[in-house]
């Protein structure tokens, strides 16, 4: 028989609020891969290829922070149920041509029951950092 770990809301809220600390860090790639399970999946954005575990979690981490001098990402709103959040997020960036970025997104996340990312599906539109200018490649 297995025995079911329940995460708290509050420790749901920790991993989901250090996610996206670590995007506004200065070693955001190692914070954000910190976050996630080795095995842990990321859909970014959903309908992209999946990016599993922690070395290409970084890979992927660090392309994207490459595309900016500056980028971060606040957490909105957050709404928690059972082992899952949605998270309602904002984003402003400064692209290295100088143009100033704003998008928006939601991203749902799974937790496993060690209160690591399982999975993390970002629903958000690329198409506005190509509008900047922005080199936006998969």
């Amino acid at each position: 028989m297995s025995v079911q770990v329940t995460l708290s809301p509050e420790t749901i809220h920790a991993v989901i609020t250090q996610y996206f600390a670590a995007t506004r860090s200065t070693n955001k790639a190692e914070e954000m891969v910190a976050c996630f399970a080795e095995d842990g999946v990321s859909y970014d954005p959903v309908g992209s290829p999946a990016v599993q575990g922690h070395a290409q979690l970084r890979a992927f981490f660090q392309k994207i922070a490459a595309l900016f001098t500056e980028v971060e990402l606040r957490e909105d709103f957050i709404s928690i149920s059972g082992h899952e959040a949605a998270v309602k997020w904002t984003g402003r960036g400064v692209g290295h041509n100088g143009q100033v970025v704003t998008f928006e997104g939601i991203d749902v996340f799974e937790l496993n029951a060690e209160g690591k990312i399982q999975s993390l599906k970002a629903y958000w539109n690329p198409e506005v950092m190509l509008a900047a200018g922005l080199q936006v490649t998969a």
